[in-house]
């Protein structure tokens, strides 16, 4: 039986897997590579089989801001269940790794074949949704130091590491504020032995002093994945942080 590595594709019977992973190819995911433009029709949907892709969103002469994020527990496509083919964001790779790629009319044939398919793209489709509110809450509510500690905590799940590449003018993007910001809050949880960072290197070395630091958006998404766990969408313990 093929292995996926993306829990969507794994929550389908065999029968739909097998039938979807032979429309899907092997794609690489390069660090900062741009799957998707704003406003521009989506050609192809991707399941992360490891590393992991950010949204982000553009408005006017404001900074960059990172609202969701698609490991191997989630797709980038989802929209595409909906009939949709436009986006209001950019899809950015933050961690490299691999996954599988699919025409977006080859998705939607499958779709319209696999009523499995279809509720496991809907499962997805509300969970970013979920995650792009909770996105816009705290960028105007949390401070830059608890954002900052959630932001990494996502990471590090969709990593599945302690340590993962990333570099300050990547945080500033994904965070919408200036690189000088990120420097300072970055380095007082360096400081206080929270994370080592050298050269693009970022290692977790207490990752529960740093979910304490985290604002309480990292806690509902945990809450989210753990409502949605029931059933076909149950969710692996290992990324009930994500």
């Amino acid at each position: 039986m093929a292995q996926s590595e993306n829990f969507l594709i794994e929550q389908l019977p065999e029968a739909a897997r097998m039938r979807l992973l032979d429309r899907c190819t092997p794609f690489e995911l390069v660090l900062s590579t741009e799957l998707s433009v704003r406003g521009q029709p989506l050609s192809h949907a991707y399941f992360p089989r490891s590393g992991f892709i950010s949204l982000v969103i553009d408005v006017d002469t404001h900074p960059a801001l990172e609202v969701g994020m698609a490991g191997r527990e989630a797709m980038l496509g989802s929209e595409l269940v909906l009939g949709l083919a436009k986006t209001p964001w950019r899809a950015l790779v933050q961690g490299a790794g691999q996954s599988w790629r699919i025409e977006a009319k080859a998705l939607r044939a499958e779709c319209a074949a696999s009523p499995a398919l279809q509720q496991v793209m809907q499962a997805s489709l509300l969970v970013r949704l979920h995650q792009q509110t909770l996105a816009a809450a705290c960028e105007r509510f949390h401070m830059l130091g608890p954002r900052l500690a959630r932001w990494l905590l996502m990471s590090q799940d969709r990593a599945q590491s302690d340590s993962f590449h990333v570099t300050q003018e990547f945080l500033a993007l994904m965070l919408g504020v200036r690189r000088v910001g990120v420097t300072q809050a970055a380095s007082r949880f360096q400081a206080g032995g929270l994370i080592t960072y050298h050269r693009g290197e970022l290692t977790v070395l207490d990752r529960p002093a740093l979910e304490a630091q985290a604002c309480s958006c990292y806690a509902a998404d945990r809450q989210l994945y753990a409502a949605l766990g029931t059933g076909a969408h149950r969710v692996p313990e290992s990324l009930l942080s994500v």
